[in-house]
């Protein structure tokens, strides 16, 4: 039967590992596509423009903005983030499920206007692992951890607003409960009625 495709959407503090769950269960699933984001941030080394972000400049990101291009929209350590909405609409249609890795600001967007999606918020086992795997970056400096570790704990205050936990302690079992809950969420009543009632009670 033809449905339409799940929007599941992964939140969780920076450093948590979210980037990679969501890049590991994709290459284990094929009817599932990441969107990918809008950034006015500088690439990373190895980041390639269009696979992991489209980065774009201030005034650009501000243009889409004000033309209704994204299904959200968040600031985040002096950068716009942002998700292009006609892509993942298309896929969606096309009853493919679609992963959008995001901040809690955006996630919250995507709820008030697609309430429908299937939200799920990324932990640690520990604060201190947080902290820990931040450091083994080597890429940011103590002022932007600082930063980061404050805006974690912002961020579990809205932990209330997503439908599932899922702690990443091994990244298999992150990965593994993650495929769990979207095979639970397509079979939810709700999601399959139109069709029960067409094929079954017509």
């Amino acid at each position: 039967m033809k449905k339409k495709g799940l929007l599941i959407v992964v939140s969780g503090p920076s450093g948590v590992g979210k980037g990679t769950i969501c890049k590991e269960y994709l290459s284990q699933y094929e009817n599932c596509a990441l969107s990918v984001s809008a950034t006015t941030r500088s690439p990373r080394e190895g980041e390639v423009d269009g696979v992991n972000y489209f980065f774009i400049s201030h005034e650009e990101f501000r243009k889409k903005i004000d033309a209704g291009g994204f299904l959200e929209h968040a600031v985040f350590c002096d950068n716009y983030y942002g998700t292009p909405k006609d892509a993942v609409m298309e896929k969606l249609e096309e009853g493919k499920n679609v992963i959008l890795e995001i901040e809690v600001q955006g996630a919250l967007q995507v709820r008030s206007h697609y309430p429908e999606a299937v939200f799920v918020f990324v932990i640690p086992p520990s604060m201190e692992e947080l902290e820990s795997r931040l450091r083994g970056r080597g890429t940011e400096s103590e002022d932007v951890i600082a930063k980061r570790l404050e805006r974690a704990k912002a961020e579990f205050k809205y932990i209330d607003k997503y439908n599932y936990i899922l702690v990443n302690d091994t990244v298999s079992e992150a990965v593994d409960r993650l495929s769990n809950i979207i095979k639970a969420e397509d079979c939810v009543m709700a999601r399959n009625y139109k069709f029960i009632e067409e094929e079954f009670i017509k």
